[in-house]
C-alpha cells in the first residue's frame, strides 16, 4: 500500500452511514445476536437449499451490473504538494481497472478518491453516472473496499466466521432497507446464509480447506487467503464497484496469478474491479501514477497515464498530509 495511505488512521473516526468499512458497535441487542448466529452457521455450513436472496453478494451485483468509470484530468492536492494529477481514462462496466505505479506515487489515494472516500481537488470522474467530487455519498453507496491496509484491516485475533458475522450485522444495520429489517427472523437468517455462501463462492474461499475451518484466525491465514476473505466481506453488500489495494504485494508468481484470476471472475460476474498493483495484467485498463506527461508512453490502446506526485517532488509524508487534509468518509 502507498505510504500516504498509512496516515489515514488519523481521520478514520469520522463515521458515515454510507460507508461499510467502519466498525461501529455491532454486538449489542438480542435480535442482532440471533442474526449473527445465523451468519456464523452460514460460514460453517454453507447450505442454502430452499433460500433465495436478491440483494446479496455477487447475485445482486450481477443483477445491477457493474458501473462505467471514467476520469478527466482528475487530481488531488494536499497542503504541501500534489498527490496525483492528470488522471484520464475510460472503462466500461465489468472491467478491471489496474492502478499501476511505484509505492508512494498516490495509487491508494486515487483508489480512495474514485470510491468516494476522499475528495478530489482537480478535474472530475464519473462512476456509474455519479459525478465526483460532487456526489461522494452516492459513489460510496455503490462501491466497496476489499483489502486496503490502514482502512479495512482484518483483525488478526478474530476468526473467519467472526469477521463474516460482524459484516452481516453491519450490512443489516447500515446497508439494508427498512423492508428487509421488518422481515421475519427466519427469513433474515436464511438470507444472511445465502449471502455468505454466495460471497465465499465468488471469492473462491473454501472454509473446509482452512487449517481450522471457519474458526481459523486471520493471523493464521496465508496472504492469498486473507485477500479472498477481504473480497468476500466486500461482496456481502452487493457492490457494483469493488476496490482492492496492493493485490500483488508479497505474493509469489503463482499466487499473483491466482489473485488476478479471482478479480477476473468477480469482473466476469458484472462487478467493476479497481485494483492497485505494481504490475498490471495485459487485459486490464491500466491507469499509471507517478509519471509525468512527457514520460507517458502507452503500451496499448487501453493504457492510460496520469501525472503523479513526483512532478513537484512531493514526498510520502506530504502525500500523507493530503490524505489527512481531505479526510476519509
Amino acid at each position: 500500500m502507498d505510504d500516504a495511505a498509512h496516515d489515514s488512521r488519523g481521520d478514520s473516526g469520522r463515521p458515515d452511514g454510507d460507508e461499510g468499512t467502519e466498525r461501529p458497535e455491532s454486538r449489542d441487542g438480542h435480535e442482532d445476536q440471533a442474526g449473527a448466529a445465523g451468519a456464523a452457521d452460514a460460514a460453517g455450513t454453507p447450505d442454502t437449499a430452499g433460500t433465495t436472496d436478491t440483494s446479496g453478494a455477487a447475485g445482486s451485483a450481477g443483477a445491477e451490473a457493474g458501473v462505467a468509470v471514467s476520469a478527466g484530468e482528475f487530481g488531488l492536492d494536499g497542503p504541501r504538494g500534489r498527490v496525483f494529477a492528470g488522471i484520464t481514462f475510460d472503462a466500461r462496466p465489468g472491467s478491471i481497472i489496474a492502478v499501476e505505479g511505484p509505492s508512494g506515487s498516490g495509487r491508494t489515494c486515487l483508489l480512495l478518491t474514485l470510491t468516494g472516500r476522499m475528495k478530489a481537488t482537480a478535474g472530475h470522474a464519473l462512476v456509474g453516472g455519479r459525478r465526483l467530487p460532487a456526489q461522494l455519498a452516492a459513489v460510496r453507496r455503490i462501491s466497496a473496499l476489499a483489502a486496503v491496509p490502514g482502512v479495512t484491516d482484518l483483525e488478526p485475533s478474530l476468526s473467519v466466521a467472526e469477521h463474516l458475522r460482524e459484516r452481516v450485522l453491519l450490512q443489516r444495520r447500515f446497508g439494508g432497507s427498512l423492508r428487509a429489517l421488518l422481515r421475519p427472523r427466519r427469513e433474515r437468517t436464511a438470507a444472511a446464509r445465502a449471502r455468505v455462501t454466495s460471497a465465499l463462492a465468488a471469492a473462491g474461499l473454501d472454509l473446509d480447506e482452512l487449517p481450522k475451518g471457519p474458526r481459523t484466525r486471520v493471523r493464521d491465514l496465508e496472504r492469498l487467503e486473507a485477500l479472498r476473505l477481504s473480497v468476500a466481506l466486500a461482496l456481502l453488500g452487493g457492490p457494483r464497484l469493488l476496490a482492492a489495494d496492493d493485490v500483488d504485494f508479497k505474493l509469489s508468481e503463482r499466487d499473483r496469478e491466482q489473485a488476478w484470476s479471482l478479480l477476473r471472475s468477480v469482473a466476469a460476474s458484472g462487478v467493476t474491479v479497481l485494483a492497485v498493483c505494481s504490475e498490471a495484467p495485459a487485459d486490464a485498463v491500466v491507469v499509471r501514477t507517478g509519471t509525468s506527461r512527457g514520460d507517458q508512453q502507452p503500451a496499448g490502446p487501453r493504457r492510460l497515464g496520469g501525472a503523479g506526485d513526483d512532478l513537484d517532488g512531493t514526498s510520502n509524508e506530504e502525500a500523507g498530509d493530503a490524505l489527512a487534509e481531505t479526510g476519509r468518509a
